[in-house]
């Protein structure tokens, strides 16, 4: 079996749970973490004594350049990060998740990767991600119908990051509430910077793309603990389509799963970082890989197991 060797951008909540999947994956070696210069040297046990660098030049420098970078920063930095990587014809997968972003974000670096001959896979968590491909698969079962996907309750990662980047906010969790019919509300606890106006931050969030589009109930914590009471990390998704298969109707399909968030994010993460160094030049995501791809081993052998 092929050893590849992976190298992982940042140590937040998303780091620390893939390095924590390529060390139990048979077929990955964690070459070491990119992250803040000023950081270095810290976190020694989430990082399972993993060495961590400035930079991707040192990193280089002392491992020798790997074979795809996992980007587990927030989403909004993923497109210039993705493209420092593949600029220098090094893959990259990341979870990037502002869904109306996804189709222009493709374009734009697949640019890069051709003219690099590299590849990436964007989008490669559970949603969008592992979801995209079990609605893909519900359309081809019943073209003539409609998908519902409903989230939660449980924790937005994403989200969440998005709410501790608004000027102010000390610290932030955000949860999603399934309204019914693939809608969501959003209840967003915070807890403000000394001095900082709890009105503006409302203000800042309702206007903020990541909660704009939905229901929004913002509440202010006043200590750590407080936070820390409200956050936790699961998660979960019930998919449904009713539709029809030719001209026969009432079709109806489901997909649930309750899961702990960044941990299945990071699993994701690391099947699809195996999957990059097997798929062609340019940016792919989940639904353009085939599934055998994203697993350890050999093809034939999944085929006699899984077919």
């Amino acid at each position: 079996m092929t050893t590849i060797k992976a190298a992982v951008h940042g140590l937040g909540n998303i780091g620390r749970h893939v390095i924590d999947c390529l060390t139990c994956a048979p077929d990955f070696e964690c070459l070491g973490v990119i992250r803040r210069e000023s950081s270095l040297g810290t976190q020694t046990l989430e990082r399972r004594n993993i060495p961590d660098y400035a930079s991707i030049d040192k990193l280089i420098a002392e491992k020798g350049k790997p074979d795809v970078v996992i980007l587990c920063g927030p989403s909004r930095s993923v497109p210039e990060d993705a493209k420092f990587y593949l600029s220098r014809g090094i893959r990259t997968v990341d979870s990037f998740d502002i869904h109306t972003d996804i189709a222009e974000l493709v374009e734009k670096l697949d640019v890069v990767a051709k003219e690099n001959n590299s590849a990436c896979i964007t989008a490669a968590g559970w949603d969008p991600g592992t979801d995209s491909v079990f609605r893909t698969l519900f359309e081809a079962m019943a073209p003539t119908g409609t998908t519902f996907t409903n989230f939660g309750r449980g924790r937005s990662m994403g989200h969440s990051v998005a709410a501790r980047a608004i000027k102010g906010v000390a610290d932030a969790t955000s949860i999603t509430i399934p309204i019914g019919g693939g809608r969501h509300a959003r209840l967003v606890y915070v807890l403000a910077e000394k001095g900082a106006s709890f009105e503006q931050i409302k203000k800042d969030l309702a206007s903020d793309p990541y909660f704009s589009h939905d229901p929004l109930d913002v509440r202010e914590v006043k200590t750590p603990e407080e936070m820390e009471a409200v956050a936790d990390n699961s998660h979960g998704v019930l998919m449904e389509r009713i539709g029809a298969s030719g001209r026969t109707s009432n079709q109806n399909l489901t997909f649930t799963m309750k899961i702990d968030n960044p941990a299945l994010t990071s699993q994701v993460l690391v099947s699809c970082a195996r999957a990059v160094t097997r798929m062609g030049a340019g940016c792919h995501t989940l639904i353009d890989v085939p599934p055998v791809m994203l697993l350890a081993g050999e093809r034939m052998q999944h085929i006699a197991r899984l077919v």
